[in-house]
């Protein structure tokens, strides 16, 4: 499974929302100006990219799967 290319497509995608959580938390957590030009930018971010890991995930199951 791992060397699958679609399977370390998914991995990526699930680290990009993460890594984007994490930002969105950091400037959270920095507050000020930063968090107010930031947060909205950086949740809405999060959101398109964990739309995009779980359609990849599915993707991902249904193949292996043979459906």
């Amino acid at each position: 499974m791992r060397d699958d290319p679609l399977f370390i497509v998914v991995l990526v995608a699930m680290l990009l929302v993460v890594g984007i959580l994490f930002f969105g938390i950091g400037s959270f957590a920095k507050g000020g100006e930063f968090n107010k030009k930031y947060a909205n930018k950086a949740m809405r971010w999060r959101i398109i990219a964990q739309f995009v890991a779980v359609v990849l995930i599915v993707v991902f199951v249904l193949i292996r799967r043979g459906g």
